[in-house]
Order: structure tokens, then sequence, then C-alpha cells
């Protein structure tokens, strides 16, 4: 179930919050975890047996962690537990297929284990608590309904942001709901759904058309990785919103997992802006750990290609993640060595044109994974971005009938919208229409969803 569905929409979010504000506080977490594990299991319920296996052995884990004397053997082996889950699941086909073709005569069997959804997110989230509970950082969660509420919390659990456990411990616990959060929360979840229905989709079903035909020309191939890197952004800053929105009404704060990345003038600052919980993560628990910034200027790049090529194999089991974080880890080692302070003297409008430069061939290379041609998909899409003619009569009408869509995509990429909101907010008049606003961006999004089927989630395999 995603939350860009009309079942959810309609059916299981009025229930959950009926239900969940009738009860009282006592009861509520309980009846959350009892959500979280039905929204999680609709469309795989044997899934379910994983994610109770999963907090079961973490709570245990972080129970016997904060009594042993060696919490440095406990950590060990939940991490092997932990990681292990996600290896199998995750990579297992990727790793079988890839010694197979290594050493042939392995004749190692694929297993097609089906990938459970959002497990490379609720493992983050997991060994964040381990490894806190560990370094002492966060104190022991010994509530095992608070504590598989933390872990499979529906609205961040498929898809983010990564949310660390210390940053909600005392959320668990002693929330307050009030009304002026939860209209914030329906605010945000609304604004979301909007990036995601009226902008990600038609972007996605534009980059679909364009990408397809051959000899569409130069024009049709780059108004193409356009319309992708836009549809990725709303995609999954929509859905960051959308979990945001959902956690405001139930009472939780998560923070912010996009902050305009599309406006950076580097790829060091859009990596500060773009996913920004994952790149905490690593951050705080990969690159410190291996000595970040503080043995030597070898050992530091050495540190960034690693933390690059992990994050790259985050996003999936083919080796086009692994040449994405490649590309990137190499790009960010180049600015920290010269390339950034250059930057700093030119006009800002030159690390612009860099950055969306740099950014979009990146998603070139994040697009083509194995189950869409891959690495020879790859090397026939590149050319065409500089040769075979400048624009088919065809493709040029989807431009055409695409153009304010890409307008409103571009322009809705940077602060623009949000100061053009924050001065109408001091209005008082517009503080009344708000609700109307509101309901009008949910009703367009509604006829939208009922309209077409065309509603894929980008991340929801990650």
């Amino acid at each position: 179930m995603v939350f860009s569905s009309l079942m959810f929409l309609f059916v299981f979010l009025p229930v959950v919050l009926g239900v969940y504000y009738i009860l009282p506080r006592k009861f509520r977490n309980a009846f959350l975890l009892i959500a979280d594990l039905f929204f999680y299991g609709w469309g795989e319920p044997v899934l379910v047996f994983l994610m109770i296996f999963t907090i079961v052995i973490n709570y245990f884990a972080g129970i016997i962690m904060s009594r042993a004397g060696n919490k440095k053997l406990v950590l060990i082996i939940t991490l092997i537990i932990d990681f292990g889950l996600l290896a199998f699941f995750k990579y297992e086909g990727f790793i079988s297929e890839n010694l197979n073709v290594i050493i042939p005569f392995l004749h190692i069997p694929s297993l097609a284990i089906p990938l459970p959804i959002g497990i490379s997110f609720y493992t983050f989230q997991i060994v964040s608590y381990i490894i806190d509970l560990y370094r002492n950082e966060t104190d022991v969660q010994k509530n095992i309904i608070s504590f598989g509420t933390y872990v499979s919390l529906f609205p961040q659990l498929i898809a983010g942001p990564i949310v660390r456990y210390r940053d909600v411990s005392e959320q668990l616990s002693h929330r307050r709901e009030n009304p002026e959060q939860f209209a914030r929360g329906v605010r945000l979840f609304t604004l979301g759904l909007a990036k995601k229905v009226l902008l990600a989709n038609p972007l996605g079903l534009m980059w679909d058309t364009l990408r397809e035909p051959t000899g569409a020309g130069a024009a049709a191939s780059w108004a193409g990785i356009i319309a992708f890197s836009l549809q990725i952004y709303y995609d999954f800053s929509g859905y960051s919103d959308m979990a945001r929105g959902l956690g405001n009404m139930l009472g939780f704060e998560f923070l912010k997992n996009f902050d305009y990345p599309y406006i950076s003038k580097s790829i060091t600052e859009f990596w500060r802006r773009w996913h920004i919980s994952l790149g905490t993560w690593f951050r705080e628990y990969v690159y410190i750990p291996l000595g970040g910034n503080k043995k030597g200027k070898i050992r530091t790049l050495v540190n960034l290609l690693i933390v690059w090529m992990l994050t790259g194999l985050w996003h999936g089991a083919s080796w086009n993640f692994l040449l994405w974080g490649l590309y990137f880890g190499i790009i960010l080692i180049i600015e920290k060595l010269f390339l950034l302070k250059a930057l700093e003297k030119l006009p800002a409008i030159i690390g612009h044109i860099y950055s969306i430069l740099i950014i979009v061939f990146g998603w070139i290379i994040f697009y083509y994974s194995d189950d869409v041609g891959g690495f020879a998909e790859l090397c026939r899409f590149v050319p065409t971005l500089f040769g075979g003619g400048i624009l088919s009569s065809d493709a040029g009408a989807v431009i055409t009938n695409n153009l304010s869509l890409l307008a409103a995509g571009i322009i809705a990429s940077t602060p623009l919208i949000r100061k053009i909101y924050d001065y109408l907010n001091k209005k008082k008049g517009y503080r009344i229409a708000e609700p109307v606003v509101i309901a009008i961006i949910l009703l367009l999004c509604t006829a939208s969803l009922v309209n077409n089927s065309y509603n894929p989630f980008l991340y929801f395999k990650f």
C-alpha cells in the first residue's frame, strides 16, 4: 500500500486516525503497531513475520546489551543478523549471479527471493538504535510495544526518512498531539501528495515516452532526462513530505529530508540537501567511525570513496548503483581537493549549471539498472544526448504538450513557492482560505488518481 493510493487515502488513513484518537493514550502505541503491521503486510502478508522477527531480535539485543558486560559482542552479533538479513533478501541474487560469471563451475542457484519492502530503510533505523545504545548515546527501550512501533511506524516505514531512535525516543512515550500540529500535518501531507501525483507521475510518463523512440533527437533525450530528474525528486521528496505530515497527524516530528537540492552550486552542497537522513546516517555510522577527516588527506579520500560505494549499493543490487556511487564519490573527492574552492570564486550561475549537469548525468546512471536494460541501455542512451538529429516531430509534440509541466516542475524545485506561501501566510485572509486551498489540491490529486493508472513509486523497491 502506498500513500498515493485511493485505498490508503480514503480507507486506511481515516480508519487509523479515527481509532487512534478515540483510544486512550496508553493504548495508542499498541494500536499503531497493529496498524503498522497491517500496512506492511498489505502487499505480501508473509513478510510481516520477518518484520516481527527483526523487532524481537533487536529488542532483546538492546535489553541484553544494557545488562551485558561484553557489549561489543552483542553489538557484533546483532549487526551480523541485521545486515545478514538485508544482504540475503536484497543481494543474494546479485551475488550468486556474479559469482557464477566469475567462477562458472560453481552453478550457484538463484533463490528468486521477493524483496521485503523498505528493508533498506528500516534496517538502517534499527542499526542506528543498536549502535547508539552501544555508544551510550541513547537509553534502552524496555517496552517492546514502543520499540515495535518505532521500527514499523507506517509513515516512514517503506521509504523513509530514516529516523534515528534517539530523535524520537521521547516522542514514543510522551508525545502530546495538538490541533495545530495535526493541521500542519494535513497541509504537509497534501502538498507532498501533490508533488507525487500532480508532478512526479506526469513527469515520469513524459520520461517513459521520450526515452523509448530511437531517432527522436538530442533535444528529446535532454528533455526526457530532465523530466526524470524532476520525477525522482518529486517522487521521493513528496513521499518524505507525506511521511512527515502523517507523523505530525500522529503527534511525531520527523526531521526534514530534502532542502531544495536543485538550487545547489556544488555537488557537495547537493548531498547536504538531498536525502538528508541517509547522508546523516552514513556520516554518523560509517564515515566518522572510519576516521572521517581526522586521519590525514589520503585516509579521508579513501573513507569518502568507501562511503559512496556503500551508498550506491544501498540503493540496489545492480552494477549501475555501484557505478553511480563511485561517480559521485569521485566528484566529491575532486571538489574536496580543489574544485570547491575554484567554484566559490566563480559567479553562482556557473556553479548551478555545473551542478545540474553533473546531477543529470548521475540520474542517467541511476536509472539504467538491470531491470531496464542495464549497462547496454545506458550506453545506447548517452550518445543520443549528443547526436541523432535535434528533435523529431513526434518528440517535439510531446515536449510542447508538457512545457507547462516542465516549467512548473522547475519553478517548484526552487524556494520561490515557499517564499510566496510565507508572504501569503502573514495575510489574515489567506489563513482563512488555506483550508479551501488544501481541499482543492486534495480534490485535484484524487481526480488524477481516479483517471490515471500510472502511479509508480521509484523508491518503493529500495
